[in-house]
C-alpha cells in the first residue's frame, strides 16, 4: 500500500488511535510451519525483527498482547523475552479472549490494533479498530482487513506493522534516534 493509500482509506487514523495490538501467532509472528521434533517437542522460528518491532512498540506507550489458538511452551518463553504480559494461549474463541482483554484493559475496540492471517481469526479482524493480515493470507481475510503488509509472514510483517503504527502516533522519530546518533 502507498501513503496516499494509507491515508486515502483512513488507516493512519486508525492507527493514531491504537492503544494495544494483538497478534496471532502462527502465520504472522512465525511463517506458518509447524515443526515438531522426535520428542514430540514443538519448534517455532521468530523474526529478531518483529521481536524489536514489537519491543520499540511497547516503549513508545502501546501495549502488546498475543491471542492464538494453539498452546505451546516456545510461545510463552517468546512473550517473556519481549515483555508481552497479555498471552491467551488456546483459545478456541478469539473472540472471546478478544472481549476479555478490552474488558481487562478498559479499552474500546477501535483502541486495539489486531492482526491475524486466517478464517479463525476473522471475528477479532471485523471488530478491532485496525485490522491488519499478511500477504498470503486467504483472500477472504485479506479483504476484511485496513491493511495488508507487503512483508511476510514470520518475516518482518509484525515490523511492518509496529512501524505503520509508531510513524502514525508520531513516535517512529524517537526510537530511530535512540539508534541513529
Amino acid at each position: 500500500m502507498s501513503q496516499q493509500d494509507i491515508e486515502e482509506w483512513g488507516i493512519q487514523e486508525r492507527a493514531r488511535a491504537v492503544r494495544m495490538i494483538a497478534f496471532d501467532v502462527d502465520g504472522v509472528l512465525t511463517d506458518g510451519s509447524l515443526i515438531y521434533g522426535d520428542d514430540g517437542q514443538e519448534y517455532k522460528a521468530f523474526n529478531s525483527r518483529d521481536g524489536h518491532g514489537i519491543k520499540m512498540l511497547r516503549a513508545s506507550g502501546v501495549e502488546t498482547a498475543i491471542i492464538t489458538g494453539r498452546s505451546s511452551q516456545v510461545v510463552l518463553l517468546r512473550a517473556r523475552n519481549l515483555g508481552i504480559a497479555h498471552l491467551f494461549q488456546g483459545a478456541d474463541d478469539k473472540l472471546g479472549a478478544f472481549e476479555k482483554l478490552l474488558a481487562s484493559m478498559n479499552l474500546a475496540p477501535e483502541q486495539i490494533a489486531y492482526m491475524g492471517d486466517d478464517l479463525v481469526d476473522l471475528p477479532v479482524l471485523r471488530r478491532c479498530g485496525l485490522a491488519i493480515s499478511v500477504p498470503d493470507a486467504p483472500d477472504a481475510v485479506k479483504a476484511r482487513c485496513h491493511y495488508v503488509t507487503h512483508t511476510g509472514a514470520g518475516r518482518g510483517a509484525a515490523r511492518e506493522a509496529c512501524e505503520l503504527i509508531l510513524r502514525a502516533q508520531g513516535t517512529w522519530a524517537a526510537q530511530l534516534a535512540l539508534y541513529d546518533r
